[in-house]
């Protein structure tokens, strides 16, 4: 009863697809709770999109900013927040393709990418097959250490968010280039329940990520 007086309080769960700009909201969205919501403890929970839009489907988890697929998904709702273009990354051994490169130039590489049920694959693969291309896929590979280990050894080039992409060169020797011909962006967004409703500490919290 003391701490309902003081202001909202209570728990508040929020997903961060992991590889994506919602990584870089973290420790900003956390500052902004514990100063202007003291009393709302916020749990954060970087899983991949599909465990994340099951948990909210389930109850277990309020909100999540994750890449939206095309396909419409029963129970869930999908607040666009913004659209972050992919990028080619690869191992600097010699001249990389410059700061750009297209799509059928990219089919000629050696390629690790995510499982087909990631969205970032699926916009890829979509690309190519819209192209008359296809991605030659030499390694399936999820784990973001793991990637940056291939590529740093030169095991093969991959495509990434702008977020992730950028986050690789800086961390080893490789090369970065925006894919064009066509350009491929992948769309964020605030995914949370359809029928749920928000508790007030909640739709406090996502006031506050949406700023």
């Amino acid at each position: 009863m003391v701490a309902a007086s003081q202001g909202l309080t209570g728990p508040v769960s929020v997903g961060l697809a992991p590889g994506t700009a919602a990584e870089a909201l973290a420790l900003p969205l956390l500052q902004a709770v514990r100063a202007r919501h003291p009393g709302i403890v916020l749990y954060l929970n970087e899983s991949y999109g599909s465990a994340l839009s099951e948990m909210i489907m389930n109850g277990r988890m309020d909100m999540a900013v994750l890449y939206r697929g095309r396909a419409t998904v029963h129970g869930l709702t999908f607040l666009p927040l913004l659209a972050e273009r992919l990028f080619a990354v690869g191992a600097r051994h010699g001249e990389g393709p410059g700061r750009q490169i297209t799509l059928r130039d990219l089919a000629d590489m050696d390629l690790v990418l995510a499982r087909p049920y990631n969205v970032v694959r699926k916009l890829v693969d979509e690309a190519f097959a819209g192209a008359g291309l296809a991605p030659r896929v030499i390694a399936e590979i999820e784990s973001a250490g793991t990637l940056m280990a291939v590529i740093a050894n030169g095991l093969g080039a991959t495509v990434l968010p702008g977020s992730m992409a950028k986050k690789i060169t800086t961390s080893c020797e490789a090369w970065l280039a925006a894919i064009v011909d066509p350009i491929i962006e992948a769309p964020l967004a605030l995914c949370q329940s359809d029928h749920l409703p928000l508790s007030e500490p909640a739709q406090a919290v996502k006031e506050i990520l949406m700023d």
